[in-house]
C-alpha cells in the first residue's frame, strides 16, 4: 500500500509539473507562439520544424495538438499545416523523455524554490509565469524522484518480477501504451514511467519499444475530445494526427518485428547500455522515423480525412442568408486559451461588418423606401444586438480564465468594440425608422440633402472599413487616414447643418424632413466616432495624443 501511494503521490507531482510547465510558457508566449505557428507553417517541413520547436517548448504533444485543432477551428490554420505541425509535435514530445533520462533529480529542489520565489515575490506577470515554468520544471522531476523510489522496492518483489517478465506479447504491450497514455492524457508520462520500470529492470527494451507505439495511438485522445464540438476541419485534423500515428505505428511494428534485435543493438550501443537512455532514443528516434517515411505522404493523408468525413450534404439546402448568428464562438467553437481571444476579435469583425451594411441597407431604403429593406434592417438589428450579448457573455467567461499576458490585456478592449459596433447597429436601425417615417407621411429630401447624405455615407462607410481591418488585422497602415477622415466627417456634419438651415431658411424642404436628415447627418457622425473607437480600442496609445503628435511633427 505504501508503495503504490508513493507511486500514485509521484505520478501525480510529475502531471502537475508537467502542467504548470504547459500553462506558464502558454501565458507567457501564448499569442508569440501563435504569430511563429501563423508565420511559419507555409509548407509541410517548415510545419515540422515549427511543431517540434513548439511541443518542446511547451512540454507536451496533447497541448500542441489541441491548440492546433483549435487553430483549424478559428481559421488560423488549414488542414496540410496543421498536418505538419503535428508531425513536428509528435518529434517535440521526446523532449521530455530525453531530459528525464539525463536524471536531474538532484537539482530538482533548485529549480522548485527558484521557481517559487520568482512566482510569488515577482510583481511583473512575465516573471510569474516564467516562474512557473521553472517550479513545474522542479515538480516534475521530484515525482519522477517520488515515483522511482517507489519503484526501486518492486524489483526485489517476485509478484512484481514474474509480472513484469510475461510481459512479452507485443499486442499486449501495444494495448497497455494505448490505455495508459488515454487515461493518463500524456504520453510522456507514460513514457516516463517505462523509463523508471527499465531503470530499475523491470521491463526489457524490447517490449519498450512496443509499449512506446501504444503511447503514439494514446496520445491522440486529448485532440480527438477537444475536436467533438469543433467544425468539420477540426475534426479532420485530430483525425490527421490519429492516422499518421495508427500508420506510423502499424510500419515501425512491422520493422521491429523483422529486425527487433539488430535495432535493439544499435539502441543500446548509442546510448551506452543505460537503459534510461535506451528508452528515451528509442521514443525519440521511432518518432523521427515515422515523420521522415509519412511526411512525403501529407496530401494523400489530408485527403484520407475528407474521405472519412466528407461534407455533409443538406437536401434542398437554402443559402444561409448574410450568415447570420455566431460564427466563431458558438457551439462549434473550441475554447482555447491559445485562440479564445483571436476567436472572439473574428466574431467582433463578422458583427461589425454585419452592422456597416445593415447601415448601408437603411440609408438605401431611406431613398427607396423599399418596405422589404426597412423590415431587414429590424430583423438583422436584432440579430446584431443578439451577437452583442453573446460575445459580451463570451468575453466575461474569458476573463475568468488563464489566457495569454498580451491576450488578456486586450480584453478590455473588446468590450468596448461590442458596445460600439453595437451602437452602429442602433443608428442603423434609426435611419430605418426614419424611412419608415418617412414613407407613411409622404416627405420629401430635396436633391442637395439627398446629396450630401451620400456623401458622408460614403465617408464614414471607409472610415469604418478602415477601423474594422485595423481592428481584426491590426493593420495600421490606414491610422493617419482614420483619423483625418474623422475630422472631415465632422467638418462635414457641421457644414451639412448649416446648408440645411439655410435650405429652410429658402423653403427649399420642409420642417419634417428637416428633422430627419439633421437626425441622419448627426447620427453618420457619431458612427465615425464609433469607427474611430473601433479602430484604436487594442492601441495603448490615445488617438487624440497621437493626432497632435503628428500636427507638431508636421
Amino acid at each position: 500500500m505504501e508503495i503504490l501511494l508513493g507511486l500514485m503521490g509521484g505520478l501525480g507531482l510529475f502531471l502537475f509539473g508537467m502542467k504548470l510547465m504547459s500553462d506558464g510558457l502558454e501565458k507567457a508566449a501564448g499569442a508569440k507562439m501563435r504569430s511563429i505557428l501563423e508565420f511559419f507553417t507555409k509548407n509541410t517541413i517548415r510545419g515540422i520544424l515549427v511543431g517540434t520547436f513548439f511541443t518542446a517548448v511547451i512540454q507536451s504533444s496533447s497541448a500542441a495538438t489541441v491548440m492546433t485543432v483549435s487553430f483549424v477551428n478559428s481559421g488560423l490554420m488549414n488542414l496540410y499545416q496543421a498536418a505538419g505541425v503535428i508531425m513536428g509535435a509528435n518529434i517535440g514530445t521526446t523532449v521530455t523523455s530525453q531530459l528525464i533520462s539525463f536524471n536531474l533529480s538532484a537539482l530538482a529542489p533548485l529549480f522548485v524554490i527558484a521557481g517559487v520565489v520568482m512566482y510569488m515575490f515577482c510583481k511583473r506577470q512575465k516573471i510569474q509565469n516564467i516562474g512557473m515554468v521553472i517550479l513545474g520544471f522542479g515538480v516534475l522531476f521530484m515525482g519522477m524522484t517520488t515515483m522511482s523510489s517507489s519503484m526501486s522496492t518492486l524489483k526485489t518483489d517476485p509478484v512484481v518480477l514474474e509480472t513484469m517478465s510475461s510481459l512479452t506479447n507485443h499486442y499486449l504491450a501495444i494495448l497497455v501504451g494505448i490505455v495508459v497514455t488515454a487515461v493518463l492524457q500524456s504520453s510522456s508520462a507514460t513514457v516516463g514511467i517505462v523509463l523508471l520500470l527499465a531503470n530499475q529492470g523491470l521491463l526489457d527494451i524490447r517490449i519498450c519499444f512496443f509499449i512506446i507505439l501504444g503511447c503514439n495511438i494514446g496520445s491522440c485522445v486529448s485532440a480527438m475530445l477537444a475536436s467533438l464540438n469543433g467544425k468539420r476541419d477540426a475534426k479532420r485534423t485530430a483525425l490527421i494526427h490519429l492516422l499518421f500515428n495508427i500508420i506510423g505505428t502499424i510500419i515501425v511494428f512491422l520493422v521491429l518485428t523483422v529486425a527487433l534485435e539488430p535495432i535493439t543493438a544499435f539502441i543500446q550501443n548509442i546510448s551506452g547500455h543505460n537503459p534510461g537512455r535506451e528508452v528515451a532514443n528509442a521514443h525519440t528516434l521511432i518518432k523521427i522515423t515515422e515523420v521522415i517515411i509519412l511526411a512525403p505522404f501529407v496530401k494523400q493523408i489530408v485527403h484520407l480525412t475528407h474521405y472519412i468525413l466528407p461534407e455533409k450534404k443538406h437536401k434542398n439546402a437554402q443559402p444561409k442568408e448574410d450568415n447570420y448568428g455566431l460564427q466563431f464562438i458558438g457551439a462549434k467553437s473550441i475554447l482555447s486559451p491559445a485562440t479564445a481571444v483571436f476567436d472572439a476579435t473574428r466574431e467582433l469583425e463578422h458583427m461589425g461588418n454585419m452592422a456597416v451594411t445593415n447601415l448601408q441597407r437603411a440609408m438605401n431604403s431611406l431613398i427607396t423606401l423599399d418596405e422589404d429593406e426597412i423590415q431587414e434592417v429590424c430583423k438583422v438589428e436584432k440579430n446584431i444586438d443578439y451577437l452583442n450579448h453573446a460575445i459580451t457573455d463570451y468575453l466575461v467567461k474569458l476573463n475568468q480564465t488563464t489566457l495569454p499576458v498580451d491576450d488578456a490585456k486586450s480584453i478590455g478592449g473588446l468590450f468596448h468594440v461590442a458596445n460600439d459596433i453595437e451602437r452602429i447597429g442602433d443608428h442603423a436601425e434609426n435611419v430605418a425608422e426614419a424611412a419608415a417615417m418617412r414613407k407613411s407621411q409622404n416627405i420629401v429630401f430635396s436633391p442637395q440633402a439627398q446629396k450630401e447624405m451620400g456623401e458622408m455615407l460614403d465617408l464614414v462607410i471607409k472610415v469604418t472599413a478602415y477601423a474594422l481591418d485595423m481592428f481584426s488585422n491590426n493593420n495600421q497602415e490606414h491610422m493617419q487616414e482614420i483619423l483625418d477622415l474623422e475630422n472631415q466627417v465632422d467638418e462635414m456634419e457641421r457644414m451639412f447643418q448649416e446648408n440645411h438651415v439655410q435650405r429652410l431658411t429658402r423653403n427649399e424642404c420642409t420642417p419634417s424632413a428637416g428633422m430627419i436628415f439633421s437626425d441622419i447627418i448627426s447620427g453618420l457622425e457619431r458612427v465615425s466616432d464609433h469607427a474611430t473607437n473601433i479602430a484604436f480600442s487594442l492601441l495603448e496609445k490615445d488617438p487624440v495624443e497621437m493626432q497632435k503628435n503628428a500636427t507638431a511633427a508636421g
